[in-house]
């Protein structure tokens, strides 16, 4: 494949779709029966998330090497996972059914074998990923306006929380109408932090990834960009060894698909 260099996404607060035009490239995919829900990576691996499945797949040869199936009165939704050492640490939630209840799964990466779980009950709303960053766990809680949603919320009230190494709350943010705006009547499905320290996320639906800073002052999470994707939606993963390589899925097809994303600029 012949090297292209990336645009730059910029964008000012008052205008964040600004750098929308910026597309990632798409680099290549891998099929992948599993992939409903999203993707995960590690040192020389690729995961696809189902709803109570696991698959670990090579990404040079595309082939399967490891799966796991869990019962799915058990795990009706598991929604994303992130590598995190040698763990796979996945959010999960009993969406469509409600009132809401969430909880934190560990699997170990090599094995995918069940190791521990969190119930976090009923908290901010469905929990769609959890993800590692700043020696903290941040997660994201979604609403909907219909299905899976609960009366007196909607997706406005989709909401990024920070929890210490105890699991205790220490923060709490939601998202700018810039961004509820593109993922009405749904909610943010995936997200994960970049090695330049802004936060990656994704709606349900529409093929973009929004660039996300956390204020050091307020309460309002700040959209700094749009990016243009060939995948809609559902949760993602950067490729940590790879330059700005994002994982994302095709659920249509059932295919992991790997993006070059163009640099985003403040």
């Amino acid at each position: 494949m012949t090297a292209i260099a990336p645009a730059t996404v910029s964008a000012t607060q008052d205008d964040p779709t600004s750098g929308a035009a910026a597309a990632a490239i798409e680099l290549r995919r891998i099929v992948a029966p599993e992939a409903h829900q999203g993707v995960a990576t590690g040192p020389g691996v690729v995961y696809a998330v189902g709803n109570n499945q696991l698959a670990a797949y090579d990404p040079q040869t595309g082939r399967s090497f490891r799966q796991w199936e869990g019962d799915p009165k058990r795990y009706p939704h598991i929604n994303s996972c992130e590598r995190v050492g040698e763990e796979l640490v996945c959010a999960a939630s009993n969406y469509p059914a409600t009132p809401m209840r969430s909880e934190i799964l560990w699997f170990d990466a090599a094995t995918l074998t069940p190791l521990r779980q969190h119930d976090l009950g009923h908290g901010h709303g469905s929990l769609t990923w959890v993800a590692r960053h700043d020696d903290a766990w941040w997660l994201c809680y979604a609403n909907y306006d219909g299905k899976g949603g609960e009366p007196g919320r909607d997706h406005k009230a989709t909401t990024l929380v920070r929890l210490d190494n105890d699991l205790a709350e220490t923060g709490t943010w939601t998202f700018p109408d810039t961004v509820l705006a593109r993922i009405a009547p749904r909610s943010i499905s995936g997200g994960s932090w970049g090695s330049d320290g802004l936060l990656y996320v994704t709606g349900h639906d529409r093929k973009e990834v929004y660039a996300i800073k956390v204020p050091t002052d307020g309460s309002v999470l700040h959209h700094v960009g749009t990016i243009a994707t060939s995948t809609g939606g559902q949760a993602i993963s950067w490729e940590r060894q790879g330059e700005r390589v994002l994982w994302s899925i095709d659920r249509v097809s059932s295919e992991l698909v790997a993006s070059r994303v163009p640099p985003v600029v403040e």
